[in-house]
C-alpha cells in the first residue's frame, strides 16, 4: 500500500454542517455557530478543515466578514 492510499483510508469523511442540519442561510448575527468556523487566530477556517461544502463556506465567509463590521466577532485576537 502505498502512502497515499494510507491517508485516503485514514480520513474521515466529512459531511457539511449545514447540509446535514438544513440551513439554507448563515446568519450573521449568530455568534456561536460563526465561531466554530474560525481558528484561535480569528481567521476563517478554510473548507477542507471545516467540511463544509463550497456554498454554505461562501456564505459562512460573508456572514463573518458582515458579523466583523458589526462588531460581534474579532478582526484579531488580543
Amino acid at each position: 500500500m502505498t502512502n497515499n492510499k494510507k491517508n485516503d483510508l485514514m480520513q474521515k469523511e466529512r459531511y457539511c454542517y449545514f447540509c446535514v442540519n438544513n440551513v439554507d442561510h448563515v446568519d450573521y448575527k449568530n455568534q456561536q455557530l460563526l465561531r466554530r468556523f474560525i481558528s484561535s487566530y480569528s481567521k476563517i477556517v478554510p473548507r477542507k478543515r471545516s467540511g463544509v461544502c463550497s456554498k454554505h463556506q461562501r456564505q459562512l465567509a460573508q456572514a463573518i466578514k458582515r458579523a466583523r463590521i458589526m462588531a460581534i466577532l474579532p478582526f484579531v485576537t488580543k
